[in-house]
């Protein structure tokens, strides 16, 4: 590939961190993790949820996420859930806008690595 060529893919690689960077600014909440809507049973043997599957208690919210290596579910609200549900997604695209940025400095890495290599067989 021309050095020309190289320096242009190097260039556009740039300007799309740059994007990359503005978009990653405009989030204002992120949360990994995955949102859990589950029904349980109370383990009264008198309740009803013993007898009859169907009549689980619930529906509760549940945040699930590693921490320190280990899986940890937290009961929230369904007004927290709502804002988690937001804030889960924001967290997902960010991380694939990183991957992106990742992309694109191999991108330049490449065309520096390509540039080097020219001008040392120039010489």
């Amino acid at each position: 590939m021309s050095s020309k060529r190289q320096q242009e893919r190097a260039r556009r690689a740039r300007e799309r961190i740059c994007e990359i960077q503005k978009q990653i600014a405009t989030f204002d909440i992120a949360c990994r993790g995955s949102l859990l809507c589950r029904k349980k049973r109370c383990g009264n043997p008198k309740c009803r949820c013993a007898r009859d599957p169907q009549a689980l208690h619930g529906p509760y919210h549940e945040l699930g996420r590693l921490e320190n290596g280990r899986l940890v579910h937290r009961t929230v609200t369904a007004e927290q859930a709502a804002f988690l549900t937001k804030a889960i997604a924001n967290y997902r695209a960010i991380v694939a806008l990183l991957h992106e940025w990742d992309r694109e400095t191999l991108r330049i890495l490449a065309a520096e690595i390509e540039s080097k290599r020219r001008k040392q067989k120039e010489l």
